[in-house]
């Protein structure tokens, strides 16, 4: 058999890879953007109905099959008002992001948020004044930014510690920093349902566990009545912490999540999309 290599390597040939290889990068680009929402449960969901589908037309199994086709067939609309915000949120996300890239975090800035969030919170512990920070890293927190005042500010440690002083207008709710600013601030959290948080912890402790629990934000607690420090990533409460043990677990979680990002690729990223794990 006489293999010619010309011919595979014709116009068709290459019209056709490069049309392989485009759908395969979109369709990445958009697990990357659902990754961590309440949208991969609808795609796990549609993988079942697909599967079922699949298994009542091989057998002949008539009846259900008509009913998967009624599913999929009003599935589709019911999935577009109900998945509305994560819809919107995703067309917004490719409205502010590279095609082919994405912006990664480098190890000086975050060096530098790093001290200034030490220096706040070390000055805010020595003097009680309660106070809730959530560093936002894969998963989306757009949906709880929306609930605070925008900001959209340097970070610093004398803007920090301001907008914490009791009885200012910002002080109750959530401070949230993205991409090395402070997004928002006076954000409302999600406040965990678990039975198994300790009843001497507050609202702030609740609602730190409650955004572990849906995303993989550091977010940091500062007690009013004890003045303890605690951080809350991927549902552990890490509490008590002193400035050494503070500082070395925004270093370990972020830099983590720095080297992940440089050193992942594409295929990479669609394999631990399919493993279940939110980077979240």
């Amino acid at each position: 058999m006489n293999f010619n290599l010309d011919s595979f390597w014709s116009w068709s040939t290459l019209t056709n890879l490069i049309d392989i290889l485009v759908v395969w990068f979109l369709l990445y680009k958009l697990l990357v953007i659902i990754k961590g929402t309440r949208a991969i449960q609808l795609m796990k969901g549609l993988g079942v109905i697909a599967a079922v589908k699949f298994l009542s037309y091989y057998l002949n199994l008539h009846t259900l099959d008509w009913i998967m086709n009624l599913v999929i067939q009003w599935g589709v609309v019911a999935s577009i008002i109900v998945f509305q915000p994560e819809i919107r949120r995703g067309l917004e996300h490719i409205g502010r992001t590279t095609l082919f890239g994405r912006r990664y975090r480098t190890e000086n800035r975050s060096e530098r948020m790093i001290d200034e969030l030490n220096i706040a919170v070390q000055y805010m512990a020595k003097r009680r004044i309660g106070a809730l920070i959530s560093i936002e890293q894969n998963t989306n927190l757009q949906e709880y930014i929306q609930t605070g005042i925008p900001m959209q500010a340097d970070i610093s440690n004398q803007l920090m510690i301001n907008i914490f002083i009791p009885n200012t207008p910002l002080h109750d709710g959530a401070v949230i920093i993205r991409d090395y600013k402070i997004a928002a601030a006076g954000c409302y959290l999600p406040l965990s349902e678990s039975m198994v948080i300790p009843k001497e912890l507050g609202t702030r402790h609740r609602a730190a566990i409650g955004l572990s629990e849906v995303s993989d934000a550091i977010t940091i607690i500062i007690s009013e009545e004890t003045g303890k420090v605690s951080i809350t990533i991927k549902e552990r409460l890490l509490r008590e912490l002193s400035p050494e043990a503070f500082v070395q677990t925004l270093r370990d979680n972020l830099y983590d999540m720095e080297d992940k990002e440089k050193e992942q690729t594409p295929i990479q990223g669609i394999i631990d999309f399919f493993k279940g794990g939110r980077s979240q």
